[in-house]
């Protein structure tokens, strides 16, 4: 699974951690996250989010 990094704070998003402090659970692919989804950082929305290469 590809990790996505958020544009606004470099926050990276990995499924293999997942994001405890948004109580997502580890294996959660970007793409299956809530559309709300909010950067745990700065709060960005998903569409702030780009893969990382």
């Amino acid at each position: 699974m590809e990790k996505y990094e958020c544009e606004i704070c470099g926050y990276i998003y990995d499924p293999n951690e997942g994001d405890p402090e948004g109580d997502i659970k580890p294996g959660i692919s970007f793409n299956d996250l809530p559309d709300d989804y909010l950067c745990p950082v700065c709060a960005a929305g998903k569409e702030e989010f780009s893969v990382l290469e």
